[in-house]
């Protein structure tokens, strides 16, 4: 389940507290002062065995005893009795229940056992539960408090979900004294039902919640929680912190890219990829919250610094460059303004120092200049205490300047006591205001960062660089050989077979059982070689001395091959070994040595790496991770976050790399692996690339037997489903072929725009339109293939170019049990029955799916649509709310 019934969770009209208390310092008894005292308009009905009242509330002595079936009921006692409680209000009909009682999956089997009572109990009356193990939460803008926290939460558009309790109530505190509110706070504690998934698709349709901040221990379902993060961070900012980042999981694994691939890099890759932010320390969180609370809007990373202390605006600089941030440049019109009203001392440039004796004046003239400013993204206004000028009149210079207009200014008052006047001023009014201007670039690179992620949520990738082919049924013949022969490991020999399998160029490399077919292969290649073991037991083969490089003849081949088998039997007597690889030493001076991976997470299924390569790998650390599947702009992305990104562009006389090759063999992989469940560990190190393209030269898979069935769960992101693709001829002669969407797609959906007469464009969008949107085409085609689908119908025109002439698409809700279509057709299009078809197609998806129900809303003067949709099956009715709609549904 996601969001089903989570509004009797969060918008409860009455509310049963079970377990409560008179008795002093008790959960109970908080509970019910905090229940009784937030101001929720709506009956409390306290459940207790051992007092008549509590808050001067009459008790109920049993459920059974309720006067009404309530729409939340709020948990307090001991763990064994809270199974066949559920039991009970569902049995009466109530949808929710906070369980606030430990003792459950934190303890161990028993507890897991119990809890699991407590889901099967809920199940059979669509009774969802939040918890165990929680603080409880809070709805300030109903006046619902059901936690044991120590203070009442302002009300607010920010809203907080958090497993752990103390978070919560230290996030509320801290909140409080700076008057930042909340639209819900949320303590998921155990996640027995109610998870980060459910929560992120509710608050993202909640029209009250502004911002999502989410304090993150673990996740569960991987592909519901991308989902629905993906989904909420296209709507709304998503801040997220998360806690246990060291991992001793790598230890254990045996390839580079199995030990490069912490746990919690592997979350910061998921993070990133839904579009959210991530922080890392609780202050740092604090601060980001901060800067949402106000609404503060940054689009780019110059940052503007006005300061009355040189020192202090220049370490607030260091820490700008550090994390990746610019100083803006100042214009000559600006600098001009800024000499007429600053003294002759002031710095000439950025930071503008004003001087430590600057009043209050001269913050606003400062400021005033610098807001009529194109140079920079946001201004940085900072104040240091000093006997010569009034902090608080300088703070209400700045509150005075800034009154009326939008703005990204943020504020730093140094000091205790003479800054919190100063600060509280500017809560009052909006200001996002930090206590040391580190703090404050921190948060202004944050926004930064949440754009960039926002801006690559809704890039269009460009096409492919090049086609690739892949021969699927070739790496899947040595793959199967070698699980048949029980080998979790590929010989390097079988690893570049199915490199080559998916157009990756590989070394050429021969296969050789002795020393003399090794000297013979040596022969065939005709130029130096490298000479390596060939054994699935020995996966480091130069730790051992089982790699020799430049054997410039096959006479040394040969003699080398014999000193390696001796002395490599001497370290491994054990291993098994198949013989030698001879392959040609690959001619690429001056090439990058870069490594590219796959490893197999155990939340989130295959995780790709790309980063600097060589034997030095796990020494440099030099790494990037990211979620398949992949396309051009993700690919680039992953690695333009490594530092031998910078090198790849190309330095002194060194030519830039064939970057569009490099990511190529990123999005080579990524269908690989995706193509494959069997692969769960891959390794090519070195990747050499340079201006002329790439070359594997060593290579290492993992196989195994899949856990999963193929078309399962196995990714955290849905691929593109392959499967549905089909060709169809129209009643004009003509093939095409449908397909599901691809974010590519934008160009020819624009294209096919142009070719939509205006009458269809108002019958399709309800209103005239000269032109689509890149974010509206952008929000056709990058769709989240789990919970949408959009069958596109394709076809080359006379240049042999790919046009679109008609696309069907349906979003269902996060239950999966209704989905809303929508149809276009180009316009000459109309009479061919592609319409017909497509529609066709959607239903039949839908049907697969598991979808009850698929609906839309048609212009009662589209006829057309009309007509077809009752040819379809479809009923329609008016809709009340719109005249001129009508309503159309079929069940499935």
């Amino acid at each position: 389940m996601t969001v089903r019934n989570l509004d009797y969770l969060l918008k409860p009209k009455s509310i049963a507290l079970i377990g409560a208390s008179r008795k002093p310092k008790t959960i109970g008894a908080v509970v019910a002062r905090n229940l009784f005292n937030a101001g929720f308009d709506g009956p409390i009905m306290p459940v207790s065995a051992q007092d008549r009242s509590i808050e001067g509330v009459l008790c109920y002595p049993s459920v059974e005893a309720l006067p009404i079936t309530p729409d939340l009921a709020v948990i307090c006692t001991a763990p064994e009795t809270v199974p066949d409680l559920i039991r009970q209000l569902g049995e009466r009909g109530t949808k929710a229940a906070i369980v606030i009682s430990s003792g459950f999956g934190e303890m161990g089997p028993e507890g897991k056992a119990l809890e699991q009572q407590v889901l099967d109990a809920a199940r059979p009356h669509l009774l969802r539960v939040a918890g165990p193990n929680c603080l409880g939460m809070m709805v300030p803008g109903i006046g619902l408090n059901a936690s044991f926290a120590h203070v009442n939460a302002l009300k607010g558009d920010i809203a907080l979900i958090a497993q752990s309790g103390a978070v919560v109530t230290s996030i509320v505190d801290w909140a409080t004294s700076r008057r930042v509110g909340f639209s819900h706070l949320v303590s998921l504690g155990g996640m027995a039902d109610v998870d980060f998934g459910d929560l992120l698709d509710y608050m993202a349709a909640d029209q009250h919640t502004r911002a999502i901040c989410l304090y993150v221990e673990a996740i569960t379902e991987a592909r519901k929680f991308m989902s629905a993060a993906r989904a909420a961070a296209r709507q709304k900012p998503v801040i997220v912190i998360r806690s246990g980042r060291s991992d001793e999981a790598a230890k254990a694994a045996t390839s580079h890219t199995g030990a490069l691939a912490g746990h919690d890099d592997v979350y910061d890759a998921a993070f990133r990829r839904a579009g959210m932010l991530r922080v890392v320390e609780l202050d740092e969180l604090f601060d980001a919250v901060e800067t949402l609370a106000m609404g503060v809007q940054i689009t780019g990373d110059r940052l503007a610094i006005v300061t009355n202390g040189g020192g202090i605006g220049i370490m607030a600089t260091d820490t700008l460059i550090e994390e990746g941030g610019k100083l803006a440049s100042i214009d000559e019109a600006v600098m001009e303004k800024l000499n007429a009203v600053l003294p002759p001392t002031w710095s000439r440039c950025n930071p503008v120092d004003i001087i430590g004796d600057a009043p209050a004046k001269r913050y606003a003239d400062a400021l005033g200049t610098l807001l009529g400013s194109r140079s920079h993204d946001g201004i940085l206004v900072i104040n240091c205490p000093v006997a010569l000028s009034e902090s608080t009149e300088a703070a209400q210079a700045v509150v005075d300047t800034l009154k009326g207009k939008k703005h990204q200014v943020l504020t730093s008052w140094l000091g205790d006591g003479s800054a919190q006047d100063a600060r509280h001023l500017f809560a009052a009014n909006r200001i996002p205001t930090y206590e040391t201007p580190n703090k404050a670039v921190r948060a202004f690179m944050h926004m930064v960062r949440y754009r960039k992620n926002q801006e690559l949520l809704m890039e269009t990738p460009a096409s492919t660089p090049e086609q690739f082919k892949v021969d699927e049924k070739a790496a899947r013949t040595v793959i199967d050989a070698a699980i048949a022969e029980g080998r979790g490991w590929l010989s390097e020999f079988e690893a570049k077979q199915v490199l080559e399998a998916y157009d990756i160029p590989v070394v050429e490399t021969l296969k050789a059982a002795t020393p003399d077919e090794a000297a013979d292969a040596a022969r065939r290649i005709g130029k130096p070689v490298a000479l390596k073991i060939l054994s699935v037991d020995i996966i480091h083969k130069s730790d051992i001395g089982g790699v020799q490089l430049h054997i410039k003849t096959p006479e040394e081949v040969r003699a080398k091959a014999v000193a390696m088998l001796d002395r490599i039997r001497a370290i491994k007597p054990d291993a098994r070994i198949e013989g030698f690889t001879v392959q040609a030493m690959a001619s690429k001076p001056g090439a990058h040595e870069l490594i590219v991976g796959m490893a197999d997470d155990p939340l989130f299924g295959p995780v790709l790496l790309f980063g600097q390569g060589g034997t030095s790998v796990e020494v440099v650390q030099d790494k990037a991770l990211g979620l398949p599947p992949l396309n051009t702009n993700l690919a680039r992305e992953m690695m333009s976050r490594t530092r031998v990104w910078k090198l790849l562009q190309g330095y002194r006389d060194r030519p830039p790399a064939a970057i569009d090759q490099i990511a190529l063999t990123l999005i080579k992989i990524s269908q690989m692996i995706t193509d494959i469940a069997e692969i769960v560990e891959l390794d090519i190190n070195p990747l050499l690339a340079d201006d002329a393209g790439v070359l594997a030269l060593d290579a290492r898979i993992k196989v195994a037997v899949p856990t999963v069935q193929p078309g399962t769960r196995r990714l955290a992101i849905r691929p593109y489903p392959k499967k549905l693709e089909e060709r169809v001829k129209l009643n004009d002669g003509r093939e095409y072929l449908l397909r599901p969407v691809r974010p590519e797609d934008e160009p020819i959906v624009h294209r096919m725009f142009e070719k939509m007469t205006p009458e269809d464009i108002r019958l399709r969008f309800f209103a005239p339109m000269k032109r689509l949107s890149h974010q509206m085409a952008a929000r056709l085609t990058q769709i989240d293939y789990d919970r949408e689908m959009a069958v596109v119908a394709v076809a080359p025109n006379e240049d042999g170019r790919e046009e679109l002439y008609g696309i069907v698409r349906i979003a269902a809700d996060p239950d999966n049990q209704k989905a809303e279509y929508a149809v276009m057709v180009r316009s000459d299009m109309k009479g061919k029955g592609l319409g017909y078809v497509l529609m066709t197609r959607i239903i039949n998806y839908a049907r697969s799916r598991g979808i009850g129900e698929v609906y839309g809303e048609v212009l009662r003067e589209n006829t057309t649509m009309l007509g077809m949709c009752h040819e379809l099956g479809f009923t329609r009715k008016e809709n009340r709310d719109e005249p001129g709609v009508v309503e159309v549904t079929i069940k499935m």
